[in-house]
């Protein structure tokens, strides 16, 4: 644990108990704060009343006494409207702040110099934070792994001049560490998504860009008109990244091969052929990213090392995970894909889909992924979103209406048995869980468990 110093003898404020929420209250009592936390879940006040604790309608503060107002990631800052505890704050004046800023106050107190990895985008963000974090263990570094991943980043082995912090950051931890500024900014693309939280799109970007702002080194990915105006905006100390354009000066990739320019010969520094928790045109991208931000690194490590790593990273579950295969049938689990901007990359990466999708639709369907839809043998619909599916699918795409998870499993794997060629039964949802199951991990995890009960399978990975 990062015990949090900086509001030693003051009293802090706290909503949401869930996810980081508790650590962040631990942590701050850890360093000498007073704390008194609220959550609307009674059974997360009771939680932290166990651990020490204390809680309290925050209605009933006196917020002349408060010194800051923290803010779980998922509770409404501004859109569609600001939460209730944060229209306290902001009536007292009172500063309204996050985890991450929490961290970040921390390190400037205590070791200012520590290397911080900060990493976001729309998509792509877990699986580079985890190829970077991967990439620098492999080659001998302390590494320190969290924040939007799944870690609370004050559960994380406090920042020291020897460690490396490598963190992803949503939108939402963005909007609450205004002072923010890491070693190395990355931010790999941006496409619409929580503009429910944000607005409009140019707010949501406009945070995006506050990760790279103060960052004394940016890794940008310029294939997406917003991050390539950002770019231009920050254009010293930066690197660039293409997947889309060959550059004279960053990383570009094309195909499977990763290069560098300027160098003195054709500027190859890697290739992710064959690698399968690497596959498609998106991770080229991460890869990259996570590549110019290494190298950045200046731990006196040789880029064939970092080469290396990127053969021996594990993928993350649920992101094209490669789950079982039988016969000439792959099953793959992409249910962290809950909108058609991340379906889009694993229909590019496969042919001869069987493809499970449905849940809770986003904005727009799955209209955008219409050119894809030759790809695929057969559609499978779950969850409320299967009529409306079901429509957009029509003519072009044989489709069943199967309800459950466990009915398209059953029917895709029967239909894959009886194809000639190779197959990919393609769990890649394109929707939100939460009308059939808690949230993406569930989901996915009840996949691979169908998948793994079916007969004659060579199970891949744990």
């Amino acid at each position: 644990m990062t015990p949090v110093t900086t509001f030693s003898g003051k009293t802090v404020a706290l909503f949401g108990l869930g996810g980081s929420g508790l650590v962040t209250a631990l942590a701050l009592k850890e360093g000498g704060a007073r704390v008194i936390a609220c959550d609307d879940n009674p059974a997360k006040m009771a939680e932290a009343e166990a651990k020490g604790i204390e809680t309290g309608d925050l209605r009933q503060l006196d917020w002349s006494k408060v010194s800051a107002l923290v803010l779980s990631p998922g509770v409404p800052l501004t859109h569609p409207e600001p939460h209730w505890s944060a229209k306290l704050a902001k009536e007292a004046g009172v500063e309204i702040i996050g985890d991450i800023e929490l961290f970040c106050r921390e390190r400037a107190k205590i070791a200012p110099n520590a290397w911080l990895v900060a990493i976001t985008g729309t998509n792509g963000k877990s699986t580079t934070t985890a190829l970077i974090a991967h990439m620098l263990r492999e080659t001998g570094c302390d590494v320190q792994m969290g924040g939007n991943i799944g870690t609370a980043i004050l559960s994380l082995e406090p920042p020291s001049e020897n460690r490396i912090h490598v963190v992803e950051c949503s939108s939402f931890q963005i909007d609450l560490a205004p002072s923010l500024n890491p070693s190395i900014g990355v931010l790999l693309n941006i496409s619409p998504d929580h503009i429910d939280r944000h607005g409009t799109m140019e707010n949501y970007a406009a945070i995006k860009e506050r990760l790279i702002a103060q960052a004394q080194w940016k890794v940008v990915g310029i294939d997406d008109p917003y991050s390539r105006s950002i770019a231009e905006r920050h254009n010293n100390l930066l690197d660039k990244v293409s997947t889309k354009q060959s550059l004279t000066i960053g990383f570009h990739g094309h195909g499977t091969k990763l290069y560098f320019h300027p160098a003195d010969d054709d500027g190859e520094i890697a290739d992710i052929d064959g690698i399968t928790s690497l596959r498609g045109e998106h991770n080229l991208q991460n890869a990259l990213a996570a590549f110019a931000t290494v190298a950045q690194t200046n731990f006196n490590v040789e880029w064939e090392d970092f080469a290396k790593a990127l053969h021996t990273f594990p993928g993350l579950p649920h992101r094209m995970e490669e789950v079982a295969s039988r016969g000439s049938t792959l099953f793959i689990n992409d249910s962290k894909a809950t909108n058609a901007d991340s379906t889009e990359k694993a229909l590019k990466s496969f042919d001869n889909i069987l493809w499970i999708l449905g849940g809770k639709a986003k904005e727009g369907g799955i209209e955008p992924l219409r050119e894809y839809f030759p790809k695929v043998r057969k559609a499978y619909l779950i969850g409320a979103a299967s009529e409306d599916f079901a429509k957009t699918l029509d003519n072009d795409v044989p489709y069943v209406l199967c309800g459950t998870l466990d009915k398209a499993v059953e029917q895709a794997a029967a239909d894959a048995a009886s194809m000639d060629g190779p197959s990919v039964v393609l769990l890649s949802p394109a929707c939100a869980s939460y009308d059939q199951f808690p949230n993406y991990e569930v989901r996915g995890n009840h996949f691979r468990d169908l998948v793994r009960a079916l007969p004659g399978l060579e199970a891949k990975g744990a």
